[in-house]
């Protein structure tokens, strides 16, 4: 089966699903391994499909817009230094941290895929900042960030929303920001 077709293939069978999808059964459904199935993710990602990595699997957005699992925006602010535990937390209770974004007062909204969904993720991702090869978003708006952050269900963000809030990491959306979501 050739790359295009393997595409094809798993918008079908993320379509025909009414769960999460893992990417082994993605994998053997079209006889590749895992990692082709993850590289396949991104580019059917980069063509435009809104393809949501959770816990339990790939989920592919619904014709109207709205995602078959729970996801939500929320605004952070802290320094580098709190930067492993914001992240972390989120795992530990089970959320994924699907992008970054930035409401940047020159250059608008940026937006970076981050698909961290657990802590061996995290951990190669400060990897990759402490580096030196990259800078994160949140250091070109004193602090101030958003994270779309993907969950099993509602009652997970309402508990990673309130561990971020005990930590003092979330922030207040403003009027002006609503149409970021």
């Amino acid at each position: 089966m050739k790359g295009g077709e393997r595409r094809e293939r798993i918008v079908a069978e993320l379509q025909a699903s009414a769960t999460p999808v893992s990417g082994s059964s993605l994998a053997k459904a079209v006889g590749v391994s895992r990692q082709v199935v993850v590289q396949d993710i991104a580019l059917l990602r980069a063509d435009g499909h809104d393809i949501v990595a959770t816990s339990r699997g790939y989920v592919l957005l619904g014709g109207s817009g709205e995602p078959q699992v729970p996801t939500r925006l929320v605004k952070v602010c802290h320094g580098l230094d709190d930067l492993a535990d914001e992240l972390t937390t989120i795992v530990d209770l089970g959320g994924a941290v699907l992008n970054v974004m930035v409401n940047h007062r020159v250059y608008g909204k940026i937006t970076g895929d981050l698909d961290i969904r657990n802590r061996r993720d995290v951990e190669r991702y400060l990897e990759n900042i402490h580096s030196g090869k990259s800078y994160p978003l949140l250091t070109v708006t004193s602090g101030y960030h958003f994270h779309r952050i993907a969950a099993d269900s509602e009652e997970q963000l309402d508990e990673i929303e309130a561990a971020l809030r005990e930590k003092g990491y979330l922030a207040e959306i403003l009027p002006y920001e609503g149409d970021l979501k």
